[in-house]
């Protein structure tokens, strides 16, 4: 994909692909908007903070939720966790309709704030699941202790529980940042012009005349690169939360 947004659009179009041919910023001009004045900074922006908000609401539930779950069984819990787990049953598709017209009744349609709700009930039962099986492994002992020296349920979450589970919250945080930032579905629908997202803007360069694929490939390269970074950065972390809790 980066090789082929280095070349022009005849030679990205080539089959087979022309791996010699000389390289150009052609694709990268046009997607920063040196060609017809579209900036992706909006879409970018949108996505950014659709995708962190929804991110913090996500935890700021799913931890809770989890402790509930784990540490401290409610009663019928597995119910609790297979009406969770049924919520993803549903195709995206089925649901568009009835979420389109809620939002336009209720007047939020092209809005960031309606992508933040939306990406935090979608990612919340994933997060849930996943959280629950790294609390899970939390010794009991650390909290039962601190209760003893009167340490109330907030500060459980934040001083004991959040530390010894910081792998786990920060994969789960990580792929709930990827699930929004990748969403189209509901972005292409439910916005326009003024909350549109990256993925939306990237599919703006799709024509159904003249070649593209250049275009395609450096806008993107340039949408991926924030969760690359992103994954990069916590790889550590992400690692051991995947396997937290594999090894007994």
């Amino acid at each position: 994909m980066v090789l082929t947004s280095l070349h022009a659009e005849p030679d990205a179009a080539t089959n087979p692909p022309a791996w010699g041919a000389p390289l150009t910023l052609d694709g990268y001009r046009a997607f920063f908007g040196a060609a017809d004045g579209a900036a992706p900074w909006p879409p970018l922006l949108n996505s950014l903070t659709a995708s962190t908000l929804s991110t913090a609401l996500v935890l700021l539930l799913a931890v809770p939720a989890a402790y509930a779950l784990s540490i401290r069984p409610v009663r019928k819990w597995t119910d609790v966790l297979f009406f969770f787990l049924s919520t993803k049953m549903l195709p995206a598709v089925a649901g568009l309709l009835p979420v389109y017209l809620i939002a336009r009744n209720t007047g939020t349609l092209d809005t960031v704030w309606l992508l933040v709700v939306l990406y935090t009930s979608m990612n919340l039962p994933v997060a849930v699941w996943m959280m629950r099986s790294f609390l899970a492994e939390v010794p009991v002992e650390i909290i039962e202790a601190a209760s003893i020296d009167g340490a109330a349920l907030p500060t459980v979450l934040l001083r004991i529980v959040a530390p010894v589970a910081a792998p786990g919250i920060a994969a789960t945080a990580l792929i709930s940042f990827i699930f929004s930032w990748n969403e189209l579905l509901f972005a292409r629908v439910l916005t326009g012009v003024v909350a549109g997202t990256a993925p939306v803007f990237l599919t703006g360069f799709v024509t159904s005349q003249g070649l593209f694929l250049a275009k395609v490939c450096a806008a993107a390269a340039c949408v991926s690169l924030p969760v690359l970074v992103a994954g990069f950065a916590a790889q550590d972390k992400l690692v051991q939360g995947l396997s937290l809790g594999a090894v007994k």
